[in-house]
Order: structure tokens, then C-alpha cells, then sequence
């Protein structure tokens, strides 16, 4: 049976979700607590990477089991076995050709700014600039990235294609914190912490929102921008255009 299961984790205390050796994983977590409950090597596919220092609230990953296991008691012994930095939140049955990466509809990522004191407590889990934000600017900046665009002067890594869509970019701001929410079909490698890098750097006035522009427009002339720290990045939602 095949089975997908809703995700959130402290990213903090990972290297990244995908499995590597000698290294303490999200990925690698969960398939040794599925091995644990099935008694046999099981391995997982995840809906996505996030890397080392990333939050998530709803990443997603599935699996087969041969074993006859109800979701609930599954939930249940998963987080018996994961706890306290992975929780399980959700249990489903799908079918055998889903796949958690092809059938995504929708993503979402929130990345997180502390705009009040800087508080040691939550370093991990926010970004603290050390200087004011010129947040109608960041705003502006935002506005260029909506749309389908060639994003390879913000994404790290080689690829066959950079063309992407993001839907929306929404700002809320509570408390001191802004949370920047992306919405969009897929993501790519740092892409991002370097759209958000590109707004602190425009904010700051180390770019302009025609180099923006031309980063987008002119893909193959490198543009180098700022890299936010990973903290304050959580992968907020994923809508899938089926689920059983």
C-alpha cells in the first residue's frame, strides 16, 4: 500500500532533508523509524529538499509498505519513533502512481523576518538584520519576481531549465515579525533565500530594481546577489492536484 505522510520539522537540528551519509537527515530519519515499523528497508520520496537550516510546517514525502497497518496506528508509531524534532501530522492512502514531487499543484514558503530586538532565543529560527528595512522598497522588488520568469541569476547550481512561475509574494507583518509568503508552482536550489537576498540588497540600496529586472531579463549575464541565511525559511504548504 502506498502511503503519504505530511511533515513538520525543527530544520535546526538537521543537515538538510535529504539523506546523506554520515549525516543526521530528515529523509534518513523517517526511513529508519519506517524500517524500524516494517521490518524491512523502506525508502521514502520527498516532495522536495529543503537544506541544512530549513523549517518545514507541511513538507510531504511517500512510500510503500507490505505490511497491513491503518493510518492512524501508523501516524501514531512514526512519531513514537521521530519525536521530538520530526512530527507527523498527517496520514493518507494514495495511489500507486502518485508521486509527491510530479503531482504538486501548489507551494508555499514563508520566510521569516525579526524586525523588533534582536533575541539570541530565536536565531535559529528567524532572520535578525542588523539594520532597518526599507520594506515599500523590498515590496516593489517583490512585484518584478510574480509571473513566469527564467530565475538562473537566483538559483544555485546548473539546470536544464530555469523557468519558473510564482504566483504571489504576500507581506504580513505581526508583532515585529514579517513573514514574506512565496506562492508558486515549484522552487529551485536557493532560489528563494536569493529572492529575498535581492530585496534586502534593494532595501539597502546595493541594487537597483533595474538590475533586477535586467537579472531576470538577461539570464545568461551572472548577477550576483545577497544569500539569506536559511533560519528564517519554512516550507509553509503543499496543494497537490489529487490526493486519496
Amino acid at each position: 500500500m502506498k502511503y503519504l505522510i505530511s511533515i513538520a520539522y525543527d530544520g535546526s537540528k538537521f543537515y538538510g532533508f535529504q539523506r546523506l551519509k554520515g549525516h543526521n537527515t530528515i529523509q534518513g530519519k523517517i526511513e529508519e523509524a519506517l524500517s524500524i515499523i516494517a521490518k524491512e528497508q523502506v525508502e521514502i520520496k520527498g516532495s522536495g529538499r529543503t537544506d541544512r537550516g530549513v523549517h518545514a510546517s507541511d513538507a510531504k514525502a511517500s512510500f510503500d509498505l507490505n505490511i497491513n497497518i491503518d493510518k492512524e496506528h501508523l501516524k501514531i508509531a512514526l512519531n513514537s519513533l521521530l519525536s521530538p524534532y520530526i512530527y507527523i501530522t498527517d496520514v493518507t492512502i494514495v495511489d500507486n502512481d502518485f508521486h509527491p514531487r510530479f503531482n504538486v499543484l501548489k507551494k508555499e514558503y514563508i520566510y521569516k523576518i525579526n524586525l523588533g530586538s534582536y533575541n539570541p532565543l530565536i536565531y535559529d529560527y528567524i532572520f535578525e538584520p542588523n539594520y532597518k528595512l526599507n520594506i515599500a522598497k523590498m515590496k516593489e522588488c517583490a512585484k518584478i519576481f510574480i509571473g513566469v520568469h527564467n530565475f538562473k541569476n537566483f538559483t544555485s547550481g546548473k539546470r536544464n531549465n530555469y523557468e519558473c512561475i510564482i504566483y504571489n509574494i504576500e507581506f504580513n507583518e505581526n508583532n515585529n515579525i514579517l513573514e514574506i509568503k512565496f506562492i508558486g508552482k515549484s522552487f529551485y536550489r536557493y532560489m528563494i533565500r536569493n529572492l529575498v537576498g535581492a530585496m534586502l540588497d534593494v532595501s539597502n540600496n546595493k541594487a537597483s530594481l533595474e538590475d533586477i529586472k535586467d537579472a531576470l531579463n538577461k539570464p545568461n549575464i551572472r548577477r550576483q546577489f545577497k544569500t539569506a541565511i536559511p533560519n528564517g525559511l519554512y516550507l509553509n504548504k503543499i496543494t497537490y492536484e489529487e490526493e486519496s
